[in-house]
């Protein structure tokens, strides 16, 4: 329809939906909007400009989901469908108030669409059933997050659960989660001035350690409650992931001069001066959970070494006990790293707790290797 110059789509009505192909037209505008959107809120985290039409996608895709809804109010539509468009109304309706920061408005529309997916869940089979409450999982780290805005504090440890029982897998709902958690602690830094460690006490300006450092406590109980040894990998690998970030950050606060850098003094006290000190801390962290991961991995190890029964025919590499003397290795070499961190040279205690770790490191090597 339209002209030689300009196409007019033919508007979809009640009559027409003889053939319910007709709603799909609907659908697909809704979904192009919608997607759209998400992509613009991927770029929008570079250029906040970007933001302003993530928004209007975001209305254009609600205004196409409030036209499904309306059409599936006809007698010619099935119980089913009308619900299920019901629920989508309510999930882009939720995303929209979620994006303006209307906690209250998101988490109603959000709760709405998880009522009706799982009353779906309940109503169908067992192979639907799964859809529908897959649907409902990755609904509600957004009513949590809502949930907690709102000023439900139990909320974020609700978000870390979710996030665990998740096991630390990589798909839509596992990146939900982190964006949930990670702008959760964001709100939360915002209170964060300083951090004490080892008697010292040492401002904290770098956002990205402040949220850094307010998550490490839920990130190692995360990794002490992992149910498996693949999901405590990947737990322990997050984590230093994000401490590597932090580091690098306050490394690009540094000052250029390497000497100042690597021995900065204040007041001619033969103290470092507070930013290098917190690279120190960092460094000590990254350090600290890399031994904690090679414990765990020298662990499995070990009880791989005591089964030896495997066949060699399943084509899989047999653990050998130089893998775990190469572990040992690794392990000795991150408790040197820390003796020499710079404004913990003349801490005695700190230098006495890691060369007696160092002892029993060495003493496990040199089991292992008397017995090759």
């Amino acid at each position: 329809m339209g002209n030689r110059h300009k196409f007019t789509g033919k508007k979809v009505t009640e009559e027409i939906l003889s053939d319910n192909r007709y709603l799909l037209l609907i659908l697909m505008d809704a979904e192009r909007a919608w997607s759209y959107a998400m992509q613009l809120k991927q770029e929008a985290n570079t250029e906040p400009r970007k933001r302003f039409h993530l928004l209007s996608r975001l209305r254009k895709a609600v205004k196409h989901a409030e036209e499904l809804e309306r059409l599936c109010e006809s007698n010619r539509v099935d119980a089913k469908t009308k619900l299920e468009a019901q629920a989508y109304m309510a999930y882009l309706t939720g995303m929209l108030r979620f994006e303006h920061q209307e906690w209250k408005a998101a988490m109603e529309a959000f709760n709405k669409c998880k009522t009706i997916y799982e009353k779906l869940a309940n109503a169908f089979t067992e192979e639907q059933a799964v859809l529908y409450n897959q649907r409902v999982e990755e609904i509600s780290p957004n009513i949590r997050y809502c949930a907690y805005n709102i000023g439900d504090q139990s909320a974020m440890n609700e978000l870390m659960q979710m996030r665990l029982r998740s096991g630390g897998t990589e798909g839509l709902l596992a990146e939900k989660l982190e964006a949930l958690i990670t702008q959760t602690r964001a709100k939360q830094a915002a209170t964060m001035s300083e951090v004490e460690w080892r008697g010292r006490t040492v401002p904290v300006k770098i956002d990205k350690v402040r949220i850094f450092l307010l998550g490490l406590a839920d990130n190692e109980a995360a990794i002490a409650q992992a149910e498996n040894e693949e999901t405590k990998e990947r737990l322990f690998e997050s984590l230093l992931s994000e401490c590597r970030d932090a580091i690098q950050a306050v490394r690009e606060d540094l000052k250029p001069d390497q000497k100042q850098r690597e021995h900065s003094l204040e007041n001619d006290s033969g103290k470092v001066s507070n930013i290098q000190y917190l690279h120190s801390y960092l460094t000590y962290i990254k350090l600290s959970t890399a031994i904690k991961r090679n414990e765990s991995m020298a662990q499995s190890l070990q009880k791989a070494l005591l089964q030896q029964q495997r066949s060699e025919e399943d084509g899989k590499r047999m653990p050998r006990p130089q893998d775990l003397i190469r572990l040992y290795d690794i392990i000795l070499q991150n408790l040197v790293e820390l003796t020499q961190l710079p404004g913990l040279e003349e801490d005695k205690n700190f230098q006495k707790e890691i060369g007696m770790k160092t002892l029993v490191y060495k003493a496990y090597r040199s089991c292992l290797m008397s017995r090759i």
